[in-house]
């Protein structure tokens, strides 16, 4: 197993962000994820996958476009979205999964 498949196995909530450098809607991800961070501090792992650097992974779970949000618990997908997600949208979600 490896490192991005035991995180999204574990106990707790892991927001996944799949985005490229070259898409410009997934430049704004990385403020509102620090947001989300900031909130929830080490009851959430958020994981940043590039689906051009990791394209099984992308075909895995049917990526599409980006970017777009998963957040895993215990291996299952618990919420998704494609597109810009605010930090209060996903915080949203964590809140009814987070022990």
């Amino acid at each position: 197993m490896n490192n991005f498949e035991g995180h999204i196995e574990g106990d707790i909530p892991v927001v996944v962000d799949f985005y490229a450098d070259w898409c410009g809607p997934c430049k704004l991800m990385p403020t509102i994820l620090k947001e989300v961070k900031e909130s929830v501090g080490d009851r959430v792992t958020i994981l940043k996958l590039d689906v051009d650097k990791n394209p099984a992974y992308a075909r895995q779970y049917g990526i599409q476009s980006i970017p777009t949000l998963i957040i895993f618990k215990k291996g299952k997908i618990l919420w998704r979205k494609s597109g810009v997600a605010s930090a209060q949208e996903i915080l949203h979600h964590l809140n009814m999964h987070m022990n």
